[in-house]
């Protein structure tokens, strides 16, 4: 084990139950560490790294810090940490000495484009934080919790991180932390307006805007473990802009087990003023919107079902990731300041170097997918996929996907502001969540809690008209 490996493979647990562990959670005792002074409420360490420069776990950003000024939901984030310089840059001439900490696909990154490519690095701060009642319902997850078939379904779980402290098999422990990632804490229900562009080789792009709604019902709060109806959460989203796609709109439904229940999704053409049920929104299949740069597995880094993959958990390690990327989501930057030929404008990112958990997914004999084996490090604090590594057919690098993430104050917790997805091969990218030229940004409600008609396949015709 290298010296990347900073912390016991947390809760891997000699269980007594044999032939159990599939569904066997952990004990009370083991429970009872969260939120202790060995680990967070949320289960990442608390302490920092030995050399310093990972800090320790100090209660994170749970509200807008008293040297901003924030206007409150729907506004933008004003940058908690202004005085914080660069501390040094890595790119393709020194990244060498930085080896260790940075993931294969931010090194392909950088000698894909060795000219312009380059993380700045910043003084790491753990701003990660949850609502009280988050944090109480982590802890009973924790006891609660199960895998079931397969790993492919979650039971006995509700209103926070299913499986704070991973155990059980190495495999069992991948699909947990994969699953703490499919429901970490994005509020209950929130709207935005969001523009996402494909970038072409010479750098030109054609912006596609749409109004998205989502609702997390497995954080409604009017529901527990056993009403969630199998329903993870809600989605809809309604294109605006360009012309040619306005009024067209998709609607998902989201399983928690969709081995048992498959995803449930419509569609709604505008032209042709049809509900369509969407069987293929699924898996690898293509975003018209990303032409072809993104899956629809790929949103949010990771989403849907496991079933097609071996899962291997390979450790909690430590990564330069984008963390507190404010001051690429300040209202009124230009597109075109964030957007560069090859890449986002890497003056706008902020890297830090973080806890990570790895966890590898091969592609199943007989089972199909774009995507031969994808690695995904995820932000220990968070439990949000913050970078994805993804091979072809052949085994070689395609493409990697990376998460500009950042406290969102009104939650609290550490949400993307904007998602981006490289194509090493095609040498373009795409951009999914821009919104700083549209004078709002992403609304959360608390006490919003919509009736069964609101995400119903008939409200995509009100929803989506030109």
């Amino acid at each position: 084990m290298t010296n990347k490996f900073l912390w016991p493979l947390l809760g891997a647990l000699a269980l007594s139950l044999v032939g159990a562990s599939s569904f066997a959670a952990v004990s009370q005792q083991q429970a009872n560490r969260l939120g202790g002074s060995e680990l967070t409420p949320f289960g990442s360490p608390r302490a920092g790294s030995s050399d310093g420069v990972i800090p320790a776990w100090n209660g994170g950003l749970s509200g807008p810090p008293d040297n901003v000024n924030y206007g409150g939901p729907g506004t933008f984030h004003p940058n908690p940490f202004p005085d914080d310089e660069i501390l040094f840059s890595i790119s393709a001439n020194n990244m060498d000495e930085f080896e260790e900490y940075l993931t294969d696909g931010t090194q392909a990154l950088m000698r894909t484009f060795p000219e312009s490519y380059k993380l700045n690095v910043y003084q790491s701060r753990r701003t990660h934080a949850l609502p009280d009642w988050v944090v109480a319902n982590t802890r009973e997850n924790a006891v609660n919790a199960r895998l079931v078939n397969d790993g492919n379904g979650l039971e006995n779980a509700f209103g926070g991180t299913p499986f704070p402290i991973l155990h059980g098999t190495n495999e069992e422990q991948a699909v947990q932390a994969i699953w703490n990632h499919l429901t970490h804490w994005r509020g209950i229900f929130g709207e935005r307006r969001t523009g996402e562009v494909a970038v072409t080789t010479g750098g030109d792009y054609s912006l596609t805007m749409s109004r998205q709604e989502f609702f997390f019902n497995f954080y409604n709060p009017e529901l527990d473990a056993d009403s969630l109806d199998n329903t993870l959460f809600y989605y809809l989203s309604s294109t605006t802009s360009p012309a040619r796609l306005a009024g067209g709109a998709v609607l998902v439904h989201e399983t928690m087990n969709q081995v048992k229940e498959p995803r449930r999704a419509w569609g709604y053409n505008a032209g042709q003023r049809r509900v369509r049920r969407a069987p293929n929104l699924a898996y690898d299949s293509p975003i018209a919107a990303s032409d072809n740069l993104r899956t629809a597995d790929e949103t949010d880094l990771f989403n849907g079902a496991l079933n097609r993959y071996d899962w291997e958990y390979r450790g909690l390690q430590q990564f330069y990731i984008p963390y507190n990327n404010y001051d690429i989501a300040q209202e009124g930057l230009a597109y075109a300041e964030i957007l560069g030929t090859s890449h986002l404008n890497p003056e706008l990112q902020r890297w830090e170097r973080h806890h990570v958990h790895v966890v590898e997914a091969n592609l199943k004999d007989g089972e199909r997918h774009i995507f031969s084996r994808r690695v995904f490090y995820i932000d220990a604090d968070s439990w949000k996929v913050v970078s994805v590594d993804q091979y072809d057919g052949r085994g070689e690098l395609w493409r990697v996907s990376q998460a500009m993430n950042k406290n969102f104050y009104e939650l609290p917790g550490v949400w993307s502001t904007l998602d981006v997805f490289h194509d090493l091969l095609a040498r373009r990218y795409h951009v999914q969540g821009l919104d700083t030229e549209e004078g709002t940004h992403r609304v959360f409600y608390e006490d919003r809690i919509p009736n069964s008609r609101y995400f119903s396949p008939q409200s995509l015709r009100r929803r989506g008209v030109r």
